[in-house]
């Protein structure tokens, strides 16, 4: 989950290599410009994290504490590419009305942001943040990693280390506010990004002489942050805590007594974790939260369908927790990975059908936003991706889950009352259902052809097929 940030150095030194040794030579040298102390009354490429960059696509109403369904860019996005594919992408996500886009703010395509106190660089940002507006979408930045200086590594351009662990690393209690500073320069330098989710699973936040999540830590860091981004604006919309609801066996030590099911149980040191953020927090305009189906030892139970209910009760739950906040998944996922991280293990159907049962459980247990994790390779094919490759110029194209996505997010926007709707007795147990009044979404959780019965219309669906209705 959120796993691959880290790759992003190899890619510049990849670029390196192509270029030769000039290419090592301006490394060098913009090292050692950026080991300079900064000049508060020069303006320059170091100087300008409190610009604003770019130009809002216009005004817009007063943000709401939601956005809808949509993804989120990883490593490799539709930000770079060949012209007509990612123009192609860009084309798709405007039909579709944009959908939320979230980014991070370092990895995950994005570049060290403050490699030097006061010195900044928002290249790649400013490119992920440009390909939202083109593509007529609704940016999210999410507030996660933090430059090395802020956690005890070097500072200095060329220095970021890029490695899975220094990624995982939170700053130290004195940075903070430095953090707090960083993400308010953000926010000045994006007037119209107004929604911020607080980092990223509470990376670095573990205790490990008490077993626990450092829960203290993670909420002074976000308190400070919270304060900082309403002084930049009072519209500026933010969320945490980002905690990844892990469930394990309901034999677990740490098995929640309060919160299981037949998907498991919740590890009560995550529910502690939320809580604490929720009594201490001084605000939220959002509730956030990332999670498997499965368990923390990937066991779908007692099967991968009826194990996405933990999805809807983990939302019900949350929201119980916060007087129905607007809750957000930064992140879900409903098929366990392999050693690389990789999901490939399942046919195109399968994969989606249990998407679409994901996403319905989440609808179900009252979420009003979810962000798929959309894992794009650089080339090659993409089984969970969204579009394919944008590295040649046939590239960008919709594969299914795309196409799931989408339509949810137009279907079921924040504010739909579901409706009950009437399931054949004998098809109920095959099938799930999620309606408007203008739609239901159906989907087969078989792995084989039935006929069903979905408010008062019978039809034939093909293996795990996901089936859209008017009404």
């Amino acid at each position: 989950m959120g796993r691959h940030g880290w790759d992003v150095e190899n890619r510049r030194w990849r670029l390196a290599a192509l270029l030769g040794v000039g290419a090592v030579v301006l490394v060098l040298a913009v090292t050692l410009l950026g080991s300079l102390p900064a000049d508060p009354g020069t303006a320059g490429t170091t100087r300008d994290g409190d610009k604003v960059h770019g130009t809002p696509a216009g005004p817009t109403a007063k943000p709401e504490p939601y956005v809808g369904w949509g993804f989120t860019h990883t490593q490799y996005s539709a930000d770079q590419g060949t012209t007509a594919a990612i123009r192609r992408v860009e084309q798709l996500l405007r039909k579709d009305g944009g959908l939320a886009q979230n980014q991070h703010i370092m990895g995950w395509g994005a570049d060290n942001p403050e490699p030097v106190q006061g010195h900044y660089d928002f290249a790649a940002l400013d490119r992920r943040v440009d390909f939202v507006r083109a593509s007529g979408g609704t940016p999210v930045i999410t507030l996660c990693c933090s430059p090395d200086w802020m956690k005890g590594g070097k500072a200095g351009v060329g220095n970021t280390d890029w490695s899975r662990s220094a990624l995982e690393t939170a700053p130290t209690p004195n940075h903070y506010q430095d953090f707090a500073n960083l993400a308010a320069t953000v926010a000045r330098r994006y007037p119209d990004v107004k929604h911020f989710i607080v980092w990223n699973e509470f990376k670095g936040f573990w205790n490990d002489a008490k077993a626990r999540w450092d829960y203290e830590g993670y909420t002074r860091m976000y308190n400070l942050v919270y304060e900082a981004l309403k002084k930049v604006g009072k519209d500026i919309m933010v969320g945490g805590p980002y905690l990844v609801m892990d469930s394990v066996d309901p034999r677990d030590q740490n098995a929640s007594t309060a919160l299981r099911g037949p998907w498991g149980a919740m590890d009560q040191r995550v529910l502690d974790a939320f809580a604490y953020w929720n009594t201490h927090k001084v605000g939220a305009d959002f509730a956030v939260v990332d999670g498997s189906s499965y368990t923390r030892d990937d066991e779908l139970l007692p099967d991968e369908f009826a194990a996405t209910g933990k999805l809807r009760a983990v939302s019900e739950w949350v929201r119980r927790q916060t007087h129905d906040l607007p809750l957000w998944w930064a992140e879900y996922y409903v098929e366990p990975g392999d050693g690389n991280d990789d999901r490939k293990g399942w046919s195109a159907p399968h994969r989606v059908a249990v998407q679409a049962t994901g996403m319905i459980a989440m609808a179900e247990g009252g979420a009003d936003s979810g962000f798929y994790w959309n894992p794009e390779e650089e080339k090659g094919s993409c089984p969970g991706c969204l579009w394919t490759p944008t590295d040649g110029p046939h590239g960008g194209k919709a594969l299914p889950l795309y196409d799931l996505v989408s339509r949810f997010a137009k279907a079921f926007p924040p504010g739909t009352r579901y409706e009950s709707v009437s399931v054949a007795a004998a098809d109920e147990p095959h099938v799930r259902v999620l309606a408007s009044r203008s739609t239901v979404l159906v989907v087969n959780t078989l792995d084989r052809r039935i006929s069903a019965q979905v408010d008062g219309k019978r039809f034939d669906m093909r293996a795990y097929e996901v089936k859209w209705l008017d009404r």
